[in-house]
């Protein structure tokens, strides 16, 4: 895989006509950037394959498939790549978009959760309170003339919990996305339901696997290469 996103970097452009005659899951991966900047900086870039229409429209497709049927009423998208793959994903399934921020760019109320990123630095992500925050109670039908006869009034029912979709663009360490789904599930009540987790890979440490033992999850790496993905081969 890191040959194959090589031999695409050093070409002079991207060829955004370019689609292979078999479009197996995960073609587009070998569209990805690597590293060419040291060990600040992630092993690969993911975002070049935005660059590339049909190689987009692919990935989401994948990303999704698995969730076809399942009730979802909005995605959200972590700071700051999830953003694109997020917003995209909400686009297609034609939801509302609820953007999970760093720290310090909301000026409304926000709700605050601590995390480590994938290069075990402290941060810091909010999310506004006024988007998945239990509503007011719902009220029961009325039962007619019978119910009220017997004296059978309305009585409050909590409001149905939104059903969410978190994406973001990689689930290395598994710290932020860990984070983005307590603060999702904290602040949206005991209705609020994560309805899965969505990245272009899921890597398969520990945080990883906490995720994906208790979420349904998607992402674009076949078997086959998700041992190369764990390795950052």
């Amino acid at each position: 895989l890191r040959a194959q996103c090589l031999q695409r970097l050093q070409s002079p452009r991207m060829d955004l006509c370019h689609v292979p005659a078999t479009r197996e899951k995960g073609w587009y991966l070998a569209l990805m950037a690597p590293n060419v900047k040291g060990p600040n900086y992630a092993w690969l870039d993911p975002s070049r394959l935005y660059c590339h229409p049909q190689g987009l429209q692919d990935c989401l497709a994948d990303l999704l498939q698995p969730f076809q049927g399942d009730a979802i009423d909005m995605v959200a998208g972590i700071d700051a790549m999830g953003f694109i793959l997020g917003a995209a994903a909400a686009a297609t399934l034609r939801k509302g978009f609820l953007a999970i921020r760093k720290a310090g760019h909301l000026c409304v109320q926000t709700e605050a959760q601590p995390y480590s990123d994938y290069s075990g630095r402290q941060k810091l992500m909010e999310l506004r309170t006024d988007a998945i925050s239990p509503g007011e109670p719902g009220v029961l039908p009325s039962w007619g003339a019978a119910g009220w006869a017997r004296g059978t009034h309305a009585q409050p029912l909590p409001t149905p919990g939104l059903r969410i979709l978190l994406v973001d663009q990689w689930v290395e360490t598994g710290g932020t996305m860990r984070a983005a789904i307590e603060l999702v599930e904290r602040l949206g009540g005991p209705l609020c339901v994560p309805t899965g987790v969505a990245a272009i890979c899921m890597e398969n440490s520990e945080g990883g696997k906490w995720i994906q033992e208790r979420y349904k999850c998607s992402h674009c790496v076949p078997p086959r290469l998700q041992p190369h993905f764990d390795q950052h081969q």
